[in-house]
């Protein structure tokens, strides 16, 4: 629950800051916020790191490396789905790696772990009623604002329409080149 009012809260803040800042895209403000959210989880494995080890199925060697590893991981994928220039690239390594922890939730559901507490007194499976749809939230933000939106074209400020004799239409932001053609029919 933590993580997503992480999310929500930081995406709401940057979307305020945003006013301030021209340079600061909804797109940048979506993965910055994402970024932030990762950065909080992925530091809570140096000081959950008993609970989260707790979490792992019992077939798992080295729990307590791989939860460091991973929060690692976490901060780096953060850092990179903020400032990467690669994005889509980034974004599907981060999907990937949202896939394969995932199941990690549901032993820790199954169990009753309680990674804060680093004990059997979690909500049990009833948690995966969340957990399922806000992982699933976490992979649709990272595809949206990650490989989606950066394939659309953006604009900021007032759009201008500049006819041209071959019957297409310029568009162009303040005074700017050309943003985007196409034709009056299209």
């Amino acid at each position: 629950m933590i993580p997503l009012l992480v999310l929500i809260g930081s995406f709401i803040l940057l979307l305020v800051a945003r006013r301030l800042n021209e340079d600061l895209t909804t797109d940048k403000a979506g993965r910055i916020a994402f970024g932030v959210m990762l950065l909080f989880t992925g530091t809570s494995h140096f000081y959950l790191t008993k609970g989260m080890v707790m979490s792992m199925p019992p077939f798992f060697p080295a729990k307590e490396a791989l939860v460091y590893f991973t929060g690692v991981l976490e901060i780096a994928f953060a850092l990179a789905f903020m400032v990467a220039k690669n994005k889509p690239l980034v974004a599907k390594l981060l999907i990937l790696f949202l896939v394969a922890v995932f199941p990690a939730n549901i032993y820790a559901a199954l169990n009753n772990i309680d990674m804060e507490n680093a004990d059997h007194s979690g909500p049990g499976p009833a948690y995966l009623f969340f957990r399922a749809p806000l992982q699933l939230l976490f992979i649709s933000w990272v595809y949206y604002f990650g490989i989606q939106r950066p394939r659309q074209t953006h604009y900021r400020g007032r759009l201008k329409l500049v006819p041209r004799h071959d019957g297409r239409v310029e568009v162009v932001t303040g005074g700017e080149k050309p943003v985007e053609q196409q034709r009056y029919w299209d």
